[in-house]
């Protein structure tokens, strides 16, 4: 990954992922009812700079400009989540599973989909 995302170049990157190709006035909308207040220029300009970073493109060819990610959630949270399982549980899913459970109350319904994965793990072993 060339350069971590931070909390709120995440957030952007949400609303991206979540909505699709979409114009800053969107992005900030979504912002303002989904997190916190956060000014037009405020999010105009991160996504200049995510822009310059190389996690997102712009396409200038209309009066709205229409930004894009040009990293992937899946590769994206798969890094940040590995990366907060070495720091946090020293690099120990089982850990990490442990306390989810240990936390929430996990419902019936969540806890059969957890046996499913085990099972379809257990199957093929990779």
């Amino acid at each position: 990954m060339q350069s971590e995302p931070t909390k709120s170049e995440l957030e952007i990157l949400q609303i991206l992922w979540q909505f699709g190709p979409s114009t800053v006035r969107f992005v900030n909308d979504q912002l303002n009812e989904q997190k916190r207040a956060v000014q037009y220029t405020s999010t105009l300009k991160l996504m200049q700079i995510m822009t310059e970073k190389g996690m997102l493109e712009s396409d200038k060819s209309s009066m709205k400009h229409i930004y894009t990610p040009t990293i992937e959630e899946k590769k994206t949270k798969g890094f940040l989540l590995e990366k907060f399982v070495d720091t946090m549980y020293n690099g120990s899913s089982s850990s990490l599973m442990m306390q989810l459970l240990g936390n929430k109350k996990t419902s019936k319904t969540e806890i059969e989909e957890i046996r499913k994965m085990l099972d379809k793990l257990d199957n093929h072993p990779s």
